[in-house]
């Protein structure tokens, strides 16, 4: 019972640290509206939630922006979230700018654009897309990255990497999970209905960039053991000796120590975002 209070006050703690310092970055620099692109998954979800609740629905902005592979469950989910928040959504497709791509790079790239070059073109698509609003509208672009993508370099450079402030970037994976579920229990207690639909929470994520591509499989490691390995190593300063011998898989160990290195340079392009770290 103990461990169950004190992971409720952590949830707590950590949900409104990111939606107080989201709301003072904000003010610090002169933005009332927030554009985020959704997703349906549970990272734009959670940050939708954050906005909704550091803003007013009326000022957060949401976009749904699908793709060759974004499937229709993405869409409702994304359109529920939003219809229990009470915030506006309009859809801007990205198929026709992305074939517009596809067929102009087809033969720079060897004569098709395929694999990740493919998949981080969409990516670009989007980000293209969310700046043109902000641009046009004077919203400021919030990121949608979590703290565990980060580390891996799980992301796309000018594409999912855009925004002026990353309000969930220090949280990891399973955090997000944990502090989305926290969020929704209050709605009930209140009497409300909670804000991020359950399926959101079920469902594989995944970024929707190849046919039946899911996160998990694309990073070859679950979040869960991914997430207790880059706490122990980034938040308790362990080195690959040290987590082998905690009980980590010496192969995940070093392919991921490996990954997190390599991808430094991503994170130097990353929004600030609040130190959300809560040691165990």
């Amino acid at each position: 019972m103990m461990m169950e209070e004190e992971g409720v006050v952590e949830n707590s703690e950590r949900y409104r640290l990111c939606v107080n310092a989201l709301k003072g970055f904000m003010d610090d620099a002169g933005f009332s509206d927030v554009v985020i692109g959704l997703s349906g998954g549970m990272d734009s979800s959670l940050v939708a939630v954050m906005c909704a609740d550091a803003l007013g629905a009326d000022r957060v902005h949401g976009v749904l922006m699908p793709g060759p592979y974004s499937t229709d469950h993405s869409v409702d989910d994304a359109l529920d979230l939003a219809r229990n928040l009470g915030i506006r959504t309009r859809t801007v497709s990205i198929a026709e700018p992305y074939r517009a791509f596809e067929a102009a790079l087809a033969e720079a790239c060897g004569g098709k654009l395929s694999g990740l070059a493919a998949e981080n073109t969409q990516a670009r698509c989007r980000m293209v897309c969310l700046m043109a609003l902000s641009n046009a509208y004077g919203w400021m672009l919030v990121n949608t990255g979590n703290k565990s993508e980060a580390m891996m370099g799980y992301s796309t450079l000018y594409g999912d990497t855009a925004g002026a402030f990353a309000p969930i970037g220090g949280l990891y994976k399973t955090d997000v999970f944990a502090v989305a579920r926290w969020r929704n229990r209050q709605a009930e207690i209140a009497g409300e209905v909670p804000p991020i639909p359950e399926h959101v929470f079920v469902k594989p994520p995944s970024a929707e960039l190849s046919p039946d591509q899911e996160d998990e499989k694309s990073m070859g490691i679950d979040y869960p053991t991914l997430d207790r390995l880059l706490k122990a190593h980034v938040d308790r300063g362990l080195d690959a000796a040290a987590l082998v011998s905690e009980g980590f898989d010496a192969a995940d160990v070093e392919r991921v120590l490996r990954t997190v290195r390599a991808t430094a340079f991503k994170r130097a392009l990353e929004p600030p975002c609040p130190d959300a770290t809560f040691y165990e």
